[in-house]
């Protein structure tokens, strides 16, 4: 379905919430003195907000405007404190740096530990990292040190029962 010469497409999504955006979209405008149509494109899935092109400018000036109330729901969502700030639990420059910190993050993941990698394997002379959220930095290194104690014997047992086979 095209759009009417003198309609201009001022919202377009298809996402599983356009449907609602849409609507508030459409009623900001409206509450602002537009005339906005809301249009569904059952092709394509996607949810339209439309304003005749002498509104365009001001619709689209309405919506890049940020909204208080949407600004501080968002604000109340988002956990502002260092507890979730990434803090580097291993940091090699060795040959099999690269290697090793792989094997680190496989077993924090393991561990339902959040794990990132930061290094560059294109780049071998720089530092391979795996980076942990600070609150869970010492439940990480626990997990290591189990990991090392119980040695390279307790890895591949572990190995042979994610494969499906018995310890022996």
């Amino acid at each position: 379905m095209g759009t009417s010469p003198d309609l201009i497409v001022v919202f377009r999504s298809t996402d599983d919430d356009a449907a609602a955006d849409a609507a508030v979209i459409r009623a900001r405008l409206a509450e602002a003195g537009l005339t906005p149509t809301l249009r569904e494109e059952e092709e394509s899935g996607s949810f339209e907000v439309l304003v005749p092109a002498g509104e365009a400018d001001d619709a689209i000036h309405l919506l890049s405007i940020e909204q208080p109330d949407v600004t501080a729901a968002a604000a109340e969502e988002v956990d502002p404190s260092a507890d979730l700030d990434m803090v580097t639990l291993y940091e090699g420059e060795m040959a099999i740096a690269e290697m090793e910190a792989m094997h680190i993050k496989g077993v924090l993941n393991a561990n339902n530990i959040p794990a990132f990698l930061v290094g560059a394997a294109s780049m071998p002379n720089l530092a391979f990292q795996v980076k942990v959220p600070r609150e869970q930095l010492d439940a990480a290194r626990q997990v290591l040190d189990e990991a090392r104690a119980a040695g390279p014997e307790a890895a591949a047992e572990a190995q042979a029962l994610g494969d499906g086979e018995r310890p022996a």
